[in-house]
């Protein structure tokens, strides 16, 4: 099943490729925002379109909170890309994620945790105000 969607989606399938790499080289351990560097450096190299630390707005009944979320990339104009160097991920993250689309109307997200010694990835549509993964 994840093999059709990425064979269906080839953004997700080149983001996925490149972060293997960043973990293939650095390996486990490092903290968040070396494998976000190391992911940016990556993606240029491979010319995947991103743009870093996004800013999101939230909203709470039509006003806009000054409080807003930043999701560590949106590649390709199309998909939010969260990063995490954890032991293990929980619904927390995955929360978050889904938060983040919600947040900017995208409809496909990857969390990919770089803490573990295999890089786990995870990939998220949000359509119609449910997820699948």
């Amino acid at each position: 099943m994840m093999k059709d969607f990425t064979e269906r989606d080839p953004r997700t399938y080149a983001i996925i490729g490149a972060a293997m790499e960043v973990h293939k080289q650095l390996g486990c351990g490092f903290l968040e925002p070396v494998y976000q560097e190391a992911l940016a450096v990556e993606f240029s190299k491979r010319r995947i379109l991103f743009h870093r630390e996004v800013t999101l707005p939230i909203f709470y009944k039509d006003v806009r909170l000054d409080t807003p979320y930043r999701v560590d990339f949106i590649c390709s104009e199309a998909v939010a890309v969260e990063l995490k160097a954890l032991a293990k991920l929980s619904g927390t993250e995955e929360a978050q994620l889904i938060n983040y689309l919600k947040a900017n109307g995208l409809e496909i997200g990857l969390l990919l945790n770089f803490g573990t010694r295999s890089l786990e990835y995870r990939r998220f549509i949000l359509s119609n105000s449910k997820k699948s993964v």
